[in-house]
């Protein structure tokens, strides 16, 4: 993991100071850490000051809550990369950071747990990629709402791509897996999003977990 973040900047956010000590010694972070803050009003004004890359914060701050300076720091910054871990593990609150744009989200409970949450969610967004892992996107379709009538139906190979979309997959990645050019993933993508009229890869997740367009391997 060493090197993983050469030349991005990383900014952290935690209510508890011990985790956010860890996570900024953390030696992949310490290379490129901006700032460590503990509450929504000083991570947005970090943001604001430098610009970070990458953003990792907890669901609860000393003041403020984690799941809105997502949202914020996404309006200023819409390519950063947010990585949110959170306390709370019900449908609710996974539906709430998936909708401030997260593109990772990670249970602190998992933490230590052997499953690599925390690594596998540094590399997957550092390769422009969203991370759920089975346990978040379990959380996410607890409660399926009824899929929508898409005015463009999307076809059964933009739903292959968006489930690979989901399981934080890069677009090389997908073009191997699907033996397929990177130009043509690439075009699958840009019509799916338009189809799902959502911004980004991310929101096309989010929409395709809490609609239940998709079924996937949880």
């Amino acid at each position: 993991m060493s090197g993983t973040f050469k030349s991005k900047k990383v900014l952290v956010c935690s209510k508890n100071r011990l985790t956010l000590s860890s996570l900024c010694l953390c030696t992949p972070i310490l290379q490129s850490l901006i700032g460590g803050a503990t509450t929504e009003d000083e991570g947005l004004d970090l943001q604001l000051k430098f610009n970070p890359d990458i953003l990792i914060t907890s669901e609860d701050l000393e003041t403020g809550y984690g799941i809105r300076l997502v949202e914020k720091v996404k309006i200023h910054n819409p390519k950063i990369k947010a990585l949110i871990f959170l306390a709370r593990e019900t449908t609710e609150v996974v539906h709430e950071a998936m909708a401030a744009g997260a593109d990772g989200v990670m249970f602190i409970s998992s933490v230590g747990s052997g499953h690599g949450d925390f690594i596998n969610a540094l590399t997957t967004t550092n390769n422009d990629g969203v991370y759920y892992p089975k346990s978040v996107r379990a959380a996410a379709t607890a409660i399926i709402k009824q899929p929508p009538e898409l005015i463009d139906p999307l076809s059964e190979r933009e739903r292959e791509v968006l489930r690979c979309i989901i399981k934080g997959m890069k677009n090389s990645e997908i073009a191997e897996s699907l033996i397929l050019s990177s130009e043509t993933i690439k075009s699958h993508v840009s019509s799916t999003i338009q189809k799902l009229g959502v911004r980004d890869r991310t929101q096309a997740a989010v929409f395709a977990l809490t609609h239940g367009l998709v079924e996937t391997d949880i």
